[in-house]
């Protein structure tokens, strides 16, 4: 068992986070959980999992594995750990539960969920089968594992140009996301069939914002996130997944940035590149921040909420992942 005296001491625990957030603040709000669940992530041999839109105490404080939706499944399937926490979604975390049937897999709340996960049913997307026969069909992560069962093969946003180009046919069934079918179409030339579901974070920005922005801002680069309209991501400097978007201010370091999309990950950037200026257009994922320090604590210590997947929908869902991480 790990005791407070071999843990990291609050000042190793609290740097990550200085520049952004009072030591006062951090004291009262987080440092009784952060220091509680590592000491809980070692009792039970728990790991946590945490997306790019988690917030900075979650972000840089106690998660194992950061990343987005294709590097969370991705480090999902070698995990060395006896319980994983999602820190993200349900649909994350049913994910991670296909690729690791035999492990306990915690969702800190299980109200923590997707407007594109739940903008489609199985019903929809059979009628999309039925009127478009022999058409592949290609399912955006964010869905539900029943909805993962009567795919193809899963695509994250940051994989779906080469999940749509390796199927090799002139049309495909892409869905949920509208959006992101739309920006994947004018990049692969690949007719696509869509469904209209929307991220309600991304489907918020507009054209003129941007340009707004690039009034109050001269010079800043503006980097999108495929689920924003297409005519958003046209007005873009660059547009990629939350991992391409961190790959592109590592390699570009440019002096000011505006990232079109959740804003928790501008928060968690400006800790890793504090020589970049980050605007911030602050729309916030009410799913994602239903996970905190508290719950996730919690989680470790009563085991809830574990997630479970009927035993008839695992092979098909899991199967049209494990297609896509083999691309």
């Amino acid at each position: 068992m790990t005791t407070l005296a071999t843990a990291p001491d609050r000042d190793t625990l609290y740097q990550p986070l200085s520049h952004i957030m009072r030591r006062d603040i951090w004291e009262q709000s987080y440092a009784a959980d952060v220091e509680a669940i590592l000491r809980l992530k070692k009792e039970r041999n728990a790991i946590i999992l945490a997306h790019n839109y988690q917030t900075p105490e979650i972000f840089h404080g106690v998660a194992d594995v950061k990343g987005d939706s294709l590097a969370l499944a991705r480090a999902a399937q070698g995990v060395d750990a006896d319980i994983i926490v999602m820190a993200g979604v349900h649909f994350m975390a049913e994910t991670v539960k296909l690729l690791n049937p035999d492990k306990t897999v915690l969702i800190p709340d299980p109200l923590a969920g997707c407007s594109l996960a739940e903008g489609i049913t199985v019903e929809n997307i059979l009628a999309l089968k039925r009127d478009n026969p022999g058409v592949p069909v290609v399912t955006y992560v964010n869905s539900s594992a029943a909805v993962k069962a009567v795919t193809d093969i899963c695509c994250t946003s940051g994989n779906a140009r080469k999940v749509v180009q390796s199927l090799g046919v002139p049309r495909v069934i892409m869905i949920p996301d509208e959006f992101l079918a739309r920006n994947i179409e004018q990049e692969t030339g690949v007719e696509m069939i869509t469904w209209p579901a929307h991220c309600e974070v991304h489907e918020r920005f507009t054209p003129q914002e941007i340009r707004q922005y690039r009034r109050i801002h001269p010079g800043v680069t503006v980097i999108t996130h495929p689920e924003c309209p297409p005519e958003v991501v046209e007005a873009a400097d660059f547009s990629g997944s939350t991992a391409h978007m961190i790959d592109y201010i590592d390699a570009a370091r440019p002096e000011k940035v505006l990232l079109v999309t959740e804003c928790s990950m501008s928060d968690n950037l400006s800790v890793l590149y504090p020589q970049t200026e980050f605007v911030r257009p602050c729309n916030l994922c009410p799913h994602m921040k239903r996970i905190t320090l508290a719950n996730i604590r919690s989680a470790l210590e009563t085991g809830q909420t574990a997630v479970t997947i009927p035993a008839n929908l695992q092979q098909k869902a899991r199967q049209s992942v494990e297609r896509m991480l083999a691309i």
